[in-house]
């Protein structure tokens, strides 16, 4: 059962669908903000403290989380371990230090000679279970420590390996850049825990080009759908 909830902010009114019968609100999250910026917003907006959600989306990706109010934050783990949809915007041809946009580029490779059918046997080769590094500007604890720190410090670090799963994959467009690059836009259907900087590193590196994340939007959570999303 979904009801509409109104509340009265500063003479906004802040309207949200609200599923009754699981305590949750899918929230489209826009780009340039956190995933607890979203969070933080909606404790404003409501008035609610209880609150949490299924699956960080880094601050350049946009799209579908699962936001848990009050007894419905007991869900979130459930709703975490669910395979995820996204349309993903890889730039084939530069790798940077974070393994997306916001990085500084550590390698160049002009992208020559490369077709439509070596993309999609490479999209089909890589379908099933990866063992992948992680990005090393990720949340993932060494000796207590994020890698992040590690990275941002300058510090060396072994870089941890994580089994990632590629359930489908679809091509939607290649784009020339006349630069030298392109942008494949695929659609990927993963595994809870997958990281797509580090699929598309892979996929550059099968096609023998640097590769790093363009843009990145979570269209599906399990059965969630980013069309029943409301924006904040």
């Amino acid at each position: 059962m979904k009801i509409v909830v109104k509340r009265q902010f500063s003479s906004i009114i802040f309207l949200i669908y609200f599923n009754m019968d699981k305590n949750i609100i899918l929230i489209d999250k826009p780009t340039e903000i956190t995933s607890f910026d979203v969070i933080r917003i909606l404790r404003r907006k409501l008035g609610i403290k209880k609150m949490g959600h299924a699956g960080t989306l880094d601050p350049l990706a946009s799209g579908l989380m699962i936001i848990g109010i009050n007894e419905g934050t007991k869900k979130l783990n459930e709703y975490l371990k669910l395979s995820k949809i996204y349309i993903a915007d890889i730039l084939l041809g530069i790798s940077t230090t974070t393994g997306d946009r916001e990085g500084k580029i550590i390698e160049k490779k002009k992208v020559e000679n490369i077709t439509k059918e070596q993309i999609e046997k490479v999209l089909k080769e890589m379908k099933g279970k990866l063992e992948l590094k992680v990005p090393i500007y990720s949340a993932i604890k060494i000796k207590g420590k994020p890698l992040y720190e590690y990275a941002r410090n300058g510090k060396d670090v072994d870089v941890p390996t994580k089994t990632m799963e590629i359930l489908d994959t679809k091509l939607i467009d290649i784009s020339d850049n006349k630069n030298g690059s392109f942008n494949i836009k695929i659609e990927i259907n993963v595994s809870s825990g997958t990281y797509i900087r580090s699929i598309a590193e892979e996929f550059g590196r099968r096609l023998g080009f640097p590769a790093s994340l363009s843009d990145l939007r979570r269209i599906k959570i399990g059965d969630f759908d980013i069309k029943e999303a409301e924006k904040i």
